[in-house]
């Protein structure tokens, strides 16, 4: 195993988690031999110092707080490399009610402004659509 793979992989470990996926192609970017760095992840995975469900659960909570929805969520992490069944049991394990966090993404944007026209519906449906959120969940916030 090469340890200056190890040694700057651990390095960007340190700082934040990421997916192996990310990391893979991290370690590429700095032109190691790419034969040898699947070796290295095995091994960080084996040692638990690699984590798809830590991951998941970081970029999880993260873009909760930032007021994305669960589409949005979901296709980043597979964007990232995360497996459709982790993203599953992390859904399974987090109690968010998504219609609160649907409204409350549009509060911090649109406060109590009330929509003047179908221009306007139609451009706070879009961004609640960009952030992830369902039409069911957008239409029950458009409609109270």
């Amino acid at each position: 195993m090469n340890k200056a793979i190890l040694h700057t992989a651990i390095d960007l470990l340190s700082r934040r988690e990421h997916s192996r996926k990310e990391l893979q192609q991290k370690l590429c970017l700095r032109d190691y031999d790419s034969d040898e760095i699947p070796s290295v992840l095995d091994f960080l995975i084996e040692e638990n110092y690699l984590s798809e469900e830590r991951f998941a659960d970081s970029v999880f909570r993260s873009r909760v707080n930032k007021g994305y929805g669960w589409r949005y969520i979901k296709n980043e992490l597979s964007q990232k490399g995360v497996s459709g069944e982790i993203v599953q049991k992390m859904l399974r394990n987090q109690q968010i009610d998504w219609y609160l966090q649907a409204e409350l993404a549009y509060n911090k944007r649109f406060g109590a402004s009330l929509i003047k026209d179908q221009k306007d519906k139609a451009k706070r449906m879009r961004f609640m659509q960009q952030r992830g959120f369902s039409i069911d969940e957008i239409m029950t916030i458009l409609n109270a």
